[in-house]
């Protein structure tokens, strides 16, 4: 019975969130949550899903976003191009990028990094073929450094075996991937992004200490973003007899943080010129740190502020509601009028990081399928979903090309995250789980 079913499950910094499918055809057989248990052990939340779902029996693929996630640090040549470039692809990786260096490390330098408590560094730098000093530069001071986190080297090719040797010191792991940007204007994130995520599954989801059991860092197959991600792409793509979305665009709202996610079929002269020295990602994650409906709250307020996005008299009750939602995270409207402030909170929140997302340079006009995710709108009622996702179609004035002909949907099922664990093992049934949900 436990060959068929697989239990795909989301370790979340609050809530964890499980989905048990039946292999083949896809079907969701049941889903569970319950809160993450970071307080003990995180298998016990687990497990408390397993016994709900009755799937003790079954295979569990999970992915995590619990100890803070994912924090990575880029260290990069210029600030404008590669380190913007090992930024994004950072992003795409799931990670939360906590610092970003650029140019010839010095001592202090290095301490700004320390300070930011990366889990990985992502090392990047120059074009194959091009100026490898500065590479090979920081490389000689990372080594030298007391940091031991894993390292990701994935700058010039040239420089790449004189990096990782000087880095590969025995007491830190390093990994040398191909060149995040081999030329000038083209962005090759893949590779690093697989990368990353090995690093993240073979060293740092066991250091975070979120459990003492051997059996969960087997299970973790992904940071949580990065596998949203591939469903995200797995959605667009479709696989065999089920056919893909197209575009599509995803919005994630959470406590603390709103998500974009998007995949774009470049058109005409967008699909062949590069017109920027780092190409635009057709297939990207945005992750703003600042909106979010709890921790996230006041920034949200601050951000539509700053968009004008607010009514008259509006802030002076936004501000002092979001403070509260801050101070407790925890906290459940009681009223209607609550619960109306928190949907102003999240449409607001999704308007400015839908703005922010699509100012990068992204033509989402050919953009059928629009996704919400988050619990605001898994709980929300069908008038509060349609007030939230309402700006993906209808920002006329926020300045970024917006969806002209897009479906509006939520994830009740939270599924997206279970057909990116999917979909490297069982694709078909991924596709199939997406196609029934989505």
């Amino acid at each position: 019975m436990g060959a068929d079913r697989v239990v795909c499950v989301d370790v979340g910094s609050t809530f964890t969130k499980a989905a048990l499918v039946e292999l083949g055809s896809g079907r969701l057989l049941g889903t569970a949550s319950h809160r993450t248990t970071i307080d003990t052990d995180v298998m016990d939340g687990v497990d408390a899903c397993r016994a709900s779902l009755a799937a003790e029996d079954a295979e569990v693929l999970a992915c995590s976003s619990a100890g803070g996630g994912l924090r990575l640090a880029v260290v990069g040549y210029e600030r404008e191009v590669t380190a913007e470039a090992g930024y994004r692809v950072g992003l795409s990786a799931g990670a939360r990028v906590v610092h970003v260096a650029s140019g010839p490390m010095a001592a202090g330098d290095v301490r700004g990094l320390a300070a930011a408590r990366p889990d990985v560094v992502l090392l990047v730098g120059g074009t194959d073929g091009g100026n490898a000093e500065v590479l090979v530069h920081n490389a000689e001071r990372l080594a030298r450094s007391r940091l031991r986190v894993p390292v990701v080297a994935a700058g010039n090719a040239d420089a790449r075996e004189e990096v990782v040797a000087l880095l590969d010191g025995g007491t830190r792991t390093v990994i040398g991937a191909p060149n995040v940007l081999p030329e000038i204007g083209r962005l090759e994130p893949a590779p690093a992004r697989a990368a990353i995520r090995e690093v993240f599954i073979q060293h740092v989801i066991g250091g975070k200490g979120l459990s003492r059991r051997a059996d969960f860092p087997a299970m973790v197959r992904a940071a949580t973003p990065d596998a949203v991600l591939s469903g995200v792409e797995l959605l667009a793509d479709g696989h065999d007899d089920v056919p893909g979305a197209g575009d599509v665009l995803v919005v994630d709202v959470g406590g603390a943080t709103t998500d974009v996610y998007s995949v774009v079929t470049p058109q005409g002269e967008d699909a062949v010129l590069r017109r920027d020295v780092v190409e635009v990602m057709w297939r990207s994650r945005t992750v703003e740190g600042d909106l979010g409906v709890r921790w996230g709250a006041v920034g949200v307020v601050d951000a539509a502020a700053g968009e004008r996005l607010l009514g008259p008299g509006e802030e002076a009750v936004l501000r002092p509601a979001a403070e509260v939602r801050v101070a407790d995270p925890s906290y459940l409207p009681p009223s209607d009028g609550e619960r109306a402030v928190d949907a102003r909170l999240a449409e607001l929140a999704v308007t400015v990081a839908l703005r922010r997302h699509g100012r990068c340079g992204k033509d989402l006009r050919e953009v059928r399928l629009v996704v919400g995710s988050g619990g605001v709108l898994r709980h929300g009622t069908g008038a509060l979903r349609e007030q939230v996702l309402a700006p993906a179609t209808g920002d006329r004035a926020g300045g970024w090309p917006l969806p002209e002909r897009a479906r509006a949907v939520v994830d009740d099922a939270y599924v997206l995250a279970a057909a990116g664990l999917l979909a490297t093992d069982h694709p078909a049934t991924a596709a199939r789980l997406l196609a029934g949900h989505l």
